[in-house]
């Protein structure tokens, strides 16, 4: 097959990492967009790569325990890495800055750190399963400033760093999601909305899981994508994406729903406002344009592939030992 018959490709210089083994675990950082691959707890090594980064960022640390979280401030000046479920230590990557570890305890009582999310190079927001704590850093004298925080029942977070906007999961179900956006040392809580189920559970357990949603900026607005794989009209051919669209005033709406006629595993990008939804069965991908006219309900607006389905263009990576690596990824919906 010629480069026509591909739509996609890997960048130029992909990043490259060591897979993730028992001694090696891999973490990324979807606000600086880097990989840190993290050898013995930080003993033997942490390397941390990034697309736009010719010189990779390699220190050590003291294995204190298991890393469950390891991220880089923007501009990478302070470094906070979770190893419990109650504390973020952090270490200042400031010229003529002591290199101390300092440590900040989640202030909720009995409450689990989940992950946190930096909002800026000295803000972090720690997300716990009783709520969102969001604190300044004081790099200089090593401690952190609590500005605010919201107590909520959280099953599981994601964050949209290019719109500051963190969505936690509430609720039995885990349907009901309640956004925040945070700008400047300020935290705002935006209404919440229910992503509707297919169906109606039969058992009061989580049903909607973080592999269900995604969150992009599609033409300079932010939406919210739920992967349904099964559809709530009984004709359906297949899966289907729902986009819901989240304004920074207002009420969440649902605005469009991409037709992929097709079941099994997904994964979801998007790429210079365009949808793109892989499909893992037949390592084909498809392509979605919110701009171009669709069936319209008078509510809703129905898309269907602008393309036949493709394979993304093979790439060889260079990999130590026999094992093949292909550029399909097994993360799949």
């Amino acid at each position: 097959m010629g480069e026509e018959d591909y739509y996609l490709e890997l960048c130029e210089r992909p990043v490259h990492f060591e897979k993730a083994n028992p001694v090696n675990c891999v973490f990324f950082d979807e606000a600086n967009k880097q990989v840190f691959a993290v050898r013995s707890g930080g003993a033997t090594g942490v390397v941390v790569k990034g697309p736009d980064d010719r010189n990779p960022i390699s220190f050590r640390m003291e294995d204190k325990g298991e890393v469950k979280c390891i991220k880089f401030s923007l501009e990478n000046k302070i470094l906070a890495v979770q190893r419990t479920s109650k504390t973020v230590d952090f270490s200042n990557f400031i010229p003529d800055s002591s290199q101390l570890e300092y440590t900040q305890e989640c202030k909720t009582k009995n409450a689990n750190i989940l992950g946190f999310c930096w909002t800026s190079s000295t803000e972090i927001v720690f997300i716990t399963d009783q709520g969102i704590e969001f604190y300044q850093v004081l790099p200089e004298k090593r401690n952190l400033k609590l500005l605010k925080s919201q107590n909520i029942n959280v099953n599981w977070y994601m964050y949209c760093p290019e719109s500051a906007v963190i969505l936690l999961s509430t609720t039995v179900l885990g349907n009901v999601l309640q956004p925040f956006y945070f700008r400047a040392g300020t935290m705002s809580k935006l209404p919440k909305f229910e992503i509707e189920l297919p169906a109606v559970p039969k058992s009061t357990k989580l049903y909607l899981s973080e592999r269900d949603i995604a969150m992009a900026t599609i033409y300079r607005q932010l939406y919210v994508l739920f992967l349904r794989h099964h559809s709530r009209t009984s004709n359906s051919t297949g899966a289907e994406v729902v986009l819901y669209h989240l304004p920074r005033e207002g009420a969440c709406k649902k605005m469009h729903i991409l037709k992929l006629n097709r079941t099994g595993k997904f994964a979801l990008n998007v790429v210079d406002n365009l949808v793109v939804v892989h499909h893992q069965d037949t390592e084909t991908s498809v392509i979605f344009d919110i701009k171009l006219r669709g069936e319209f309900d008078g509510t809703i607006t129905f898309h269907h592939p602008v393309l036949p389905a493709r394979s993304i263009q093979p790439y060889q990576i260079p990999v130590a030992g026999p094992a093949p690596v292909t550029s399909q990824s097994p993360n799949f919906l």
